[in-house]
This record gives C-alpha cells, sequence and structure tokens, in this order.
C-alpha cells in the first residue's frame, strides 16, 4: 500500500476530471463539507454533505428530530417525512433543493414498508430521480428507513 492508503486509484486524465466535473490543475478547492444546524448532526466521523463540482452528495438521513436529537417517530411513514425535511435542509444548506435530486440510495428495514415509504417520498422526489432501495438487516438507531441524495447544484 502506498502512503498507507487502503485504496489507491490513478488520477483521471484531464479528459476524465472535465467529465467527473472535478477541479482542474490550478483549482486548489476539491470540495466543500457541508453543515446545517437544521439537520441531525453526523453521529459518526462523516459531513452531513460534500459538495464537489456542480454536485452535492449528502450521507444518508434518518429520522432524527435535529431540535431533539432524538428519534420520535414511530411509523414508516413518519420517519419518512422526517427524512426527507432532514434531507431538505441539508441540501438548502448546500445552495439547492430536492427537485434537484439526480439519485437517491434508500434502505429499509423491512420490504414490508415498502408502499407506504413510496408514498411520502413520491411527495418529496416529484422529479423522480435514479434510485436504488434495498432491505437492511438493521439501521443506525434501530430505524425504519435511510436516504441519501446526489443532487445537482
Amino acid at each position: 500500500m502506498s502512503g498507507g492508503h487502503l485504496c489507491v486509484a490513478e488520477a483521471p486524465t484531464e479528459a476524465q476530471a472535465e467529465t467527473l466535473l472535478l477541479p482542474q490543475k490550478g483549482e486548489s478547492k476539491m470540495s466543500e463539507k457541508i453543515y446545517t444546524k437544521n439537520a441531525p448532526e453526523a453521529i459518526g466521523p462523516y459531513s452531513q454533505a460534500v459538495k464537489v463540482g456542480n454536485l452535492v452528495f449528502t450521507s444518508g438521513q434518518i429520522a432524527i428530530n435535529p431540535a431533539t436529537g432524538n428519534v420520535e417517530a414511530d411509523t414508516i411513514e413518519a420517519q419518512t417525512e422526517q427524512v426527507c425535511k432532514n434531507l431538505c435542509e441539508v441540501l438548502k444548506s448546500a445552495g439547492t433543493d430536492i427537485e434537484k435530486a439526480v439519485k437517491t440510495v434508500c434502505f429499509l428495514s423491512d420490504m414490508g414498508n415498502f408502499a407506504a415509504f413510496n408514498e411520502v417520498y413520491g411527495k418529496y422526489f416529484v422529479g423522480k430521480p435514479a434510485r436504488s432501495c434495498v432491505a437492511v438487516k438493521t439501521l443506525p438507531k434501530n430505524v425504519l428507513v435511510e436516504v441519501d441524495v446526489i443532487a445537482e447544484i
């Protein structure tokens, strides 16, 4: 391993960097960390979101109420509502909004909640971004749903 990194990749060519919307030679700022007090604090060593070029990548949001720091909702509908509100605040802080989402990844603790999740999700993601939705064994704080977003600025 080179330089103590677990994973080392070759730098993109100039043409690839342009396609990926990465800064070109001479530009110093590769990314910008996004933070807002209107969404839950990160509960680990990560940022609420990172802006790179004209894209923002959010971390997964769960149904934590940022005012209390607690998960208060106990239904899939109410948790999805809180998750979407949290995502809206993070995206707003990054200078964009949920209507500019291009991709989401959704994690459900039970696929039996899929239809109810979709009802709430559809109210927020009216632009129908690309999406992956998978069931997982357990989510942080034993919530029912987690969603992350990639959006255009």
